[in-house]
């Protein structure tokens, strides 16, 4: 498929080979973790017992929830990271290829440069020196040294992006550090796979990864509908899987706009930003009745069902072309954008770190220090927060309002509200609070 990008450019995207890719990923890498869970909780050795913690933290998530629901985690957290590691080494974003190899080689950079003896000094801060050099002299026994080795250095690369996206990479010092699969060097890597999907041309924009997770999901889409035809209820955590759709780009540029485009325009007649929205459509009349605002860190755009984050990855383009034609300084804008303009609510843990990180990728794009200035997209994941009336009642922040709450009616909508935020992980931007409509 063509798909338009911000600055006006064309780029194909073969979003069938992306596809292809992504279930295949999904089935080898469930299959990969599930064979590493197997081996980890049944083979005793010094570096399992070594991590006793670990293993009884990871059979305590197979109880809580299922043996299958910790592999399908698991191998999702890996594609998830694999997939975002590939972006950024394509787009030179990273000191080094973390799972990408440099010209004429065939292993990741950051492996080949290890083998020789370098390790970057704040990678160091993450990752043993001494047991890498060790695995690669062969002064310490492996079976595989270099996939060893390269381990840990994948390891110690997650834990310091942990520094400026946690939201993309938690710190890996638990269960998902165990079930890494094993095979990461070899051709048939599920490495390779990834280099051969998300090649230079399929990495112009930062959207392949929300078409990734959309064809990841897919399968388990159809699972779930099909429980649903067999007269089976869907779980909740499987909401997110059976709802998101991936917005096309045109619909994606007409809604943005025709919404934050044409606010603009209203409050800036002479502004040419329409001459790079061929999907606006400019008003049959002259309009008096719309928001004013003085200066473009006053717009605030909100998207209540963010998912991978599409809807304000256009957004940013936008503004960044709204920030520039008021001649802000270039390297100031993308910070802006993220503190002053973006917001996003999604209710899937999974689609929001996507956001976020689609929203820091445009970031960086357009400001190569931006990974430095300690800048966060403003995604909220809606996560279920359950009140018992006691424990309302017991709350002093509710007995301190006890006088202005005298009108039962109040306290009840107050009440419902609380308790719909047990469920707002599956209602969502469907909420609709009662105290709000009571405000009359």
């Amino acid at each position: 498929m063509t798909h338009e990008i911000g600055d006006g450019e064309q780029a194909i995207v073969d979003t069938k080979a992306l596809e292809k890719f992504a279930q295949a990923a999904r089935r080898t890498l469930q299959e990969q973790v599930a064979a590493r869970l197997d081996r980890v909780l049944t083979t005793d050795s010094a570096e399992l017992r070594g991590r006793a913690d670990t293993l009884r933290e990871l059979r305590a998530q197979i109880r809580q929830s299922s043996r299958q629901a910790v592999v399908e985690r698991a191998a999702y957290t890996w594609f998830n990271r694999f997939c975002a590691l590939r972006f950024m080494d394509v787009n030179r974003y990273t000191p080094l290829g973390v799972v990408s190899p440099a010209a004429s080689f065939t292993q990741p950079e950051i492996l080949q440069e290890a083998k020789q003896g370098v390790i970057d000094d704040d990678l160091a801060r993450f990752v043993d020196r001494g047991a890498v050099a060790d695995l690669l002299s062969g002064r310490r026994r492996s079976s595989d040294p270099q996939g060893e080795a390269y381990r840990l250095l994948l390891v110690a690369a997650c834990n310091q992006l942990h520094e400026t996206m946690p939201f993309m990479f938690e710190p890996i010092a638990d269960a998902t550090e165990l079930l890494l699969p094993d095979d990461l060097l070899s051709a048939s890597s599920i490495l390779q796979d990834v280099r051969d999907a998300l090649t230079p041309d399929a990495c112009p924009d930062v959207e392949v990864i929300g078409w990734l997770y959309q064809f990841y999901v897919a399968e388990k889409k159809n699972e779930v509908f099909a429980s649903l035809k067999q007269g089976r209820k869907i779980a909740a955590e499987d909401i997110p899987a059976a709802t998101q759709l991936f917005t096309p780009h045109w619909i994606v540029r007409y809604l943005v706009e025709n919404s934050l485009g044409r606010l603009w325009l209203l409050n800036r007649p002479g502004s040419r930003l329409a001459e790079q929205m061929p999907y606006y459509i400019a008003p049959l009349e002259p309009e008096t009745d719309f928001l004013r605002i003085s200066s473009p860190e006053e717009i605030r755009l909100g998207d209540p069902a963010a998912g991978s984050g599409h809807m304000l990855t256009y957004a940013f383009d936008l503004l960044y072309l709204i920030y520039e034609e008021e001649g802000y300084n270039p390297p100031d804008i993308p910070r802006l954008i993220l503190q002053q303009n973006l917001v996003g609510i999604e209710i899937d843990e999974r689609a929001g770190a996507l956001a976020a990180f689609a929203l820091t990728m445009k970031a960086r794009g357009r400001d190569r220090r931006f990974l430095r200035r300690g800048v966060r997209p403003d995604i909220c994941v809606l996560r279920p927060v359950a009140v018992t009336e006691q424990e309302l009642n017991e709350a002093p922040w509710f007995r301190a309002l006890g006088a202005s709450l005298v009108d039962l009616p109040v306290q009840d909508a107050l009440l419902h509200d609380l308790a719909l935020f047990a469920q707002v992980d599956t209602i969502g931007s469907l909420l609709q609070p009662q105290l709000m409509s009571n405000r009359g």
